[in-house]
């Protein structure tokens, strides 16, 4: 089951290893993004960074073909992408839904060329924007995160930044 949804492009991280776990029971952590699943270095890297959890590093494809499966699993995941395009296409387009997860948590977006810069290390691009407001539309509550602490909002509070149908 998916216990907690996050976008995060350093994706696992001792934030989410540590800190998030304490807010969500985690047994175990799948991390999608095609790159990093196609890339040995980076597969172990990831696992690494989280060495007490069930550790997973999947392409998208292999997710989906998979999301019933850990839906149904009795193992607590957290389910991170590191871009908000990937998250979108598994929440909104495939219609992935996650237990009764309705929240994104977005952690780290870093600043690049053609962001918009919403809070500290939270820089986003007209198309994530466009996919925010897609997972808004499909009844999840977006909200920007470091850590819970640091909260600079939800997506309706950034809205209007961009011109998001």
């Amino acid at each position: 089951m998916i216990t907690f949804v996050r976008i995060d492009d350093r994706m696992i991280h001792g934030q989410t290893v540590t800190r998030w776990s304490l807010e969500y029971p985690c047994d175990g952590i799948i991390a999608v993004n095609d790159a990093a699943a196609n890339n040995s270095v980076l597969k172990a890297a990831y696992k690494g960074a989280a060495p007490d959890k069930k550790t997973f590093v999947w392409t998208l494809d292999h997710f989906l073909e998979n999301a019933d499966k850990v839906s149904a699993s009795d193992t607590r995941y957290f389910l991170i992408t590191k871009n908000p395009l990937d998250m979108k296409k598994i929440l909104v387009d495939d219609g992935f839904k996650p237990n009764d997860v309705k929240r994104v948590i977005v952690g780290p977006c870093n600043d690049r060329p053609g962001t918009v810069k919403l809070g500290n290390n939270q820089s986003i691009t007209a198309e994530e924007a466009q996919a925010f407001e897609d997972m808004t539309k499909a009844g999840y509550t977006v909200e920007f995160a470091l850590i819970k602490e640091a909260a600079i909002g939800e997506w309706p509070k950034f809205r209007d930044r961009f011109d998001v149908k």
